[in-house]
């Protein structure tokens, strides 16, 4: 008897097959965190609802940091295929190193302030129902995006580094309500930006040699994105630290310094230098290497990101 053969498929029909196989129901986790911007109890409501609403109901919700996160293991001796993420950027980090190397995907949903993850993958100011109705209609790819590395972690969203970074704490008073932490933490800030030690590039050597108070570093499928933000008078300190507090970094007064692979930036005062990764603190040596790598698991991108 002859063996059978598959058919002689064209490449449409081929697509047509992988695109219904990509719309197969998954097993899918939820993870929230009461602290992110967005996730109060109306919105996970609301979430919960349109999630059965485009077919991929939540068989479990992890609170997170009440609860532990999953990692690999764990999701995979479960037969989870799907991680659905409704969180700010720092716990999105926090994430996505738990579950690196996992095999299933992991989709991103702006649950926090920024969400500038979310935006890199879905598009600016995307609102969820849109995302999950892409998401529905087969209308998405699973990527694994450039992040931004050093040796304290990786960043999704973007690291922040030098004296600049100190309005970071009062946001979180801000955040908190706490009115005590707010007035004295800004004046901390105040004192860090204007009298802290700068902080330069130094391989490439380029921008100013005095150093900048924050230097911001964007990844994308190009590199890192490199911005300098100088404050040269009053004005320019009162509109920075209005878009710290803020969070809109990009709206205060800064220059482009490049679009690089790797860089080295150096405390001018030779302290150690401090950064933001994804909005949470961490301290390098003197001079900190920024290099750039593949995210370590698939994320599902609807817009064609940043």
């Amino acid at each position: 008897m002859a063996v059978a053969e598959w058919p002689d498929l064209s490449a449409g029909t081929a697509d047509a097959i992988w695109r219904l196989i990509d719309m197969a129901p998954r097993k899918t986790w939820l993870i929230v965190n009461s602290r992110s911007g967005s996730n109060s109890e109306a919105a996970l409501v609301a979430l919960e609802r349109s999630l059965a609403e485009y077919g991929m109901p939540a068989e479990k919700t992890i609170a997170f940091p009440a609860e532990e996160l999953p990692n690999r293991t764990v999701l995979q001796d479960a037969d989870v295929n799907r991680l659905i993420v409704f969180t700010g950027d720092g716990t999105l980090n926090a994430v996505i190193e738990a579950v690196a190397g996992w095999s299933g995907e992991v989709l991103v949903l702006p649950g926090g302030t920024m969400n500038l993850l979310s935006a890199r993958l879905h598009g600016a100011d995307t609102e969820y129902d849109t995302i999950l109705e892409r998401i529905a209609n087969g209308a998405f790819r699973p990527i694994r995006p450039k992040m931004a590395c050093c040796s304290a972690g990786r960043a999704h969203a973007g690291v922040l580094v030098g004296p600049g970074t100190a309005w970071a704490e009062v946001r979180e008073a801000m955040r908190d309500f706490d009115v005590a932490g707010l007035a004295q933490g800004a004046g901390e800030a105040l004192a860090e930006t204007t009298g802290g030690s700068r902080v330069r590039l130094i391989e490439p050597a380029i921008g100013h040699d005095d150093g900048y108070p924050l230097i911001e570093l964007t990844p994308s499928h190009r590199g890192m994105q490199v911005d300098g933000y100088r404050i040269e008078n009053a004005g320019e300190f009162l509109q920075q630290s209005w878009a710290l507090l803020r969070r809109s970094f990009r709206d205060g007064p800064h220059e482009r310094l490049g679009l690089l692979d790797r860089l080295v930036i150096e405390n001018c005062a030779g302290e150690p230098v401090e950064v933001l990764i994804d909005g949470e603190p961490a301290t390098l040596e003197t001079r900190a290497e920024f290099t750039v790598e593949d995210c370590p698991v698939d994320l599902l991108a609807t817009a064609h990101g940043f």
